[in-house]
């Protein structure tokens, strides 16, 4: 576990426990078993939807973007807001964002006939 993603327990006390998982170079972060918020490169980025996305942009806040077979790929991620560092209220109003982001992401399960 790197610095960092071990600093983001810090970071989110006031939110919840939080537990991470290496992941294609980076780590996904998790609330309650759903994963909110990756690393990559020591930067945190926060699960986004069409609910909070808004939110993200209009502070200027870039999507996380990977390159795959030579093109910028773009995945439903947004850098956090450099204050969450220095504010745990703050930090834990954008990891909530990011954790029901995930929560409406669950896609309900085939009910058997």
């Amino acid at each position: 576990m790197s610095e960092f993603v071990s600093y983001l327990h810090e970071v989110f006390a006031s939110f919840g426990p939080i537990n991470s998982k290496r992941m294609f170079g980076g780590h996904g972060i998790y609330h309650q078993g759903l994963m909110f918020a990756l690393v990559a490169d020591d930067a945190l980025y926060l699960k986004a939807d069409a609910n909070s996305r808004a939110e993200f942009a209009s502070r200027g806040l870039a999507a996380f973007e990977f390159m795959k077979q030579g093109k910028p790929m773009q995945m439903s991620y947004f850098a956090a807001p450099e204050s969450i560092f220095d504010d745990p209220v703050e930090a834990a109003i954008w990891a909530n964002r990011g954790f029901q982001a995930a929560v409406r992401a669950i896609k309900p399960s085939k009910r058997p006939r």
